[in-house]
């Protein structure tokens, strides 16, 4: 059963799309050692991502598949381990400054200066706990990219559903900056022009903290976009943002307060100022782009016309059956006739010998019923020729 999928069209005004890693670039902490790690293992947070990390190195796990199987394990005769758990367990995860009304007030500003602002989530965290967060209960993200369980029909979490690391997650990008927004649409791996792209990767931004995150980085920085580092402002901790400059990963770096008038927010307001600006020229240089490709097809269309009307004259003048046959040859190079063309064809079909002689030969037979099929209406003077044929 083939599935429809929804996608997004390109809008009439430019769109960014803002992406945001969770973990300690929105939240100060992993999201699962701000609740769940302390009731269902204890207070020794290091000792569960240590053990859950050996489990994968040891089976040549993904380590993120490894997380979600100890969460699973370590839940048993605890707690149940449902969707609505790990949601209550995401309500209680601590959010950065700012963040809690950031969301809607750059989506003003957006619309301020004539630019969609659309936020998403991609990140290796856990997407119940993120859905049970205040701000994604708001509705403020246009999709959440993380990793997340499937359920019994118990609503118990058994198995992966998804899990999101940090080299698919590039996968979310290509996906907005297409409109394939849906997981399992394979119409990601479409191709799309230039000036169809719905979010092209300069007008999309990434807002992570640390190694998980180069890859997006990376990808948003080879293509014109814009990558953010940003850190924990109370550690006063710039040791991987200046690792990533220096590798050139980001662009920018930033403390993670996202209160008005702070360092970050002057900094995403910039992009949105030069974005509104340059989607003008970008604009600009596409509608020259087809102004030129409607020139080039016109000129295209005309040297074919005049092509096919000396090929026509020929055929006209031809003297001899094998000039004919040459001739017809040549015009059996071409399709979709126009009407006055074909008109002028089927003249010379009932006019000149050299070719009312050899109707029936199968190649000059041929290219007659093949352009009398591509009349709308037949005449008298098709039925004419249609006469002629054994």
């Amino acid at each position: 059963m083939d599935i429809k999928y929804e996608r997004r069209k390109k809008e009439g005004k430019p769109v960014i799309a803002i992406c945001y890693d969770f973990d300690k670039t929105l939240s100060p902490d992993d999201m699962q050692a701000q609740g769940y790690i302390q009731e269902v293992y204890g207070d020794d947070i290091s000792s569960f991502w240590k053990e859950s990390n050996e489990m994968a190195e040891m089976n040549e796990m993904d380590t993120n598949l490894a997380y979600m199987y100890k969460m699973v394990q370590e839940a048993q005769g605890r707690i149940v381990f449902t969707k609505k758990t790990l949601e209550d367990y995401g309500s209680r995860v601590t959010l950065f400054p700012g963040v809690e009304d950031w969301f809607e007030r750059i989506k003003e500003y957006g619309k301020e200066h004539g630019v969609i602002i659309e936020h998403y989530i991609i990140s290796s965290g856990l997407k119940e706990m993120i859905e049970g967060t205040s701000v994604a209960k708001a509705g403020v993200f246009e999709k959440i990219y993380a990793s997340s369980f499937m359920y019994n029909d118990r609503g118990v979490a058994v198995w992966p559903a998804q899990a999101v690391n940090y080299t698919n997650k590039t996968q979310f990008l290509f996906r907005i900056e297409k409109g394939v927004l849906d997981v399992n649409d394979s119409g990601v791996n479409n191709y799309f022009a230039p000036e169809d792209l719905r979010v092209p990767f300069r007008n999309i931004v990434y807002i992570g903290d640390s190694d998980t995150d180069i890859p997006c980085m990376k990808l948003v920085n080879s293509y014109s976009g814009y990558s953010i580092g940003v850190f924990d402002n109370s550690k006063l901790d710039k040791t991987k943002v200046y690792k990533m400059i220096h590798d050139n990963r980001i662009k920018f770096f930033a403390p993670a307060d996202y209160t008005e008038g702070s360092e970050l927010d002057n900094l995403v307001k910039a992009i949105i100022d030069r974005t509104a600006t340059n989607e003008i020229l970008e604009n600009a240089h596409f509608d020259c782009k087809k102004e030129t490709d409607s020139n080039d097809a016109n000129k295209r269309n005309n040297r074919a016309k005049q092509q096919r009307l000396d090929l026509i004259l020929s055929l006209n003048g031809c003297r001899s059956f094998t000039a004919t046959h040459t001739v017809i040859k040549d015009l059996n190079n071409y399709d979709n006739w126009e009407d006055d063309e074909i008109d002028m064809l089927l003249d010379i079909a009932l006019s000149n010998n050299q070719v009312r002689y050899i109707l029936n030969d199968f190649d000059v037979k041929a290219f007659y019923q093949s352009i009398i099929r591509q009349m709308t209406k037949e005449n008298e003077k098709s039925q004419k020729i249609n006469a002629e044929f054994k």
